[in-house]
């Protein structure tokens, strides 16, 4: 089948740096494309020419309607879009308007970025499991300030442990609260990314956000609040528990980690590792994993998280070998 759709503008973007953007649209769909002087011709399996045809359409609209794709937006656009046929293009873009993300207008750039943001919707406890740079807290951070500023919940809980990364720093100056800031500035730089930093403050000195280590849950019931718990691969699993257990009524919970930067010492499990194990049937629970084909930074992150998962695997393979080789060796008695 092959169809002709009219471009009139906003081609630039429609084929992004390099091409980069129709050749998501061609991989996604397998089809073929061919641009004229006025209008881009599509050729491949009907099911898959209507589906770019509708996707240009709603492109062509959303541009009309003066919508303004920047910062490889319609890139992770067509990743969703071309991933998931119950998705439109147009339902896609409008649905980061339709909620209130303070200074932001964000809508979910990859399919798994879409379950996650669902799950959020639907559960009160949402894990989202994965490498960095998959948007697993800066989603988690925007969802909660939508659900207070359109008056969900009344707080804001953010907490994570407070594990340095493989480093000690040894004694920090300063009052308990400069002590542990540079342990949640992560949280931090997403809220000023969202809100006016004046807001920010306000909000923190009326407790309406609160930003403190797990330690400083533990004895709380945390009613009609927004709880986010980010870098949970470093919690262990009693206070994995312990977080957990201080949900209380009209509230959400969000879990966040990457179980593969563990900085917990070696004898200790991660409690995020076994929470997975133990809650992964629990009703009303949504575990949500991402890999490096959700990564929303640099494109070298990609590339790095898939480099190490490959020497990981491979190392993983040479122990297996080195087990094998032992048992088959069989201790010899001589007469």
């Amino acid at each position: 089948m092959k169809v002709s759709v009219s471009i009139t503008r906003g081609i630039e973007s429609l084929f992004g740096t390099r091409d980069e953007n129709i050749r998501i649209l061609e991989s996604g769909l397998s089809i073929r494309t061919s641009l004229r002087s006025d209008s881009l011709d599509i050729e491949g399996e009907a099911d898959s020419v209507r589906r770019a045809e509708s996707i240009l359409n709603d492109y062509q609209q959303l541009l009309s309607e003066g919508t303004v794709f920047s910062n490889g937006d319609l890139n992770s656009y067509l990743k969703v879009v071309t991933g998931d046929p119950k998705i439109s293009l147009r339902s896609l873009v409008l649905s980061g308007r339709q909620r209130n993300f303070g200074k932001k207008t964000l809508a979910p750039k990859g399919v798994n970025q879409q379950r996650y943001v669902e799950a959020i919707e639907r559960n009160d406890l949402v894990f989202g499991i994965g490498p960095a740079g998959t948007g697993k807290t800066y989603l988690a951070v925007a969802m909660a300030i939508s659900a207070m500023l359109s008056k969900r919940v009344s707080r804001l809980i953010l907490t994570r442990p407070a594990v340095e990364a493989g480093e000690k720093l040894g004694f920090l100056p300063g009052t308990l609260q400069e002590k542990i800031d540079p342990y949640l500035r992560p949280l931090y730089d997403a809220l000023y990314d969202m809100l006016d930093a004046e807001k920010v403050e306000k909000l923190m000195e009326r407790s309406t956000i609160e930003v403190a280590p797990i330690a400083f849950m533990r004895g709380r019931t945390l009613n009609d609040s927004f709880i986010i718990v980010d870098e949970a691969q470093n919690c262990t699993a009693e206070q994995m528990k312990m977080v957990l257990t201080r949900q209380g009524f009209s509230s959400k919970t969000v879990v966040t980690g990457d179980l593969t930067q563990v900085d917990l010492p070696y004898h200790r499990k991660s409690g995020l590792l076994e929470a997975t194990e133990i809650l992964r049937d629990v009703e009303g629970i949504s575990f949500v994993h991402f890999d490096e084909k959700d990564v929303v930074r640099h494109t070298l992150v990609q590339r790095i998280v898939r480099a190490y998962e490959k020497h990981q695997e491979l190392i993983a393979g040479r122990q297996l070998t080195l087990k094998l080789g032992e048992s088959e060796v069989t201790p010899t008695t001589e007469n």
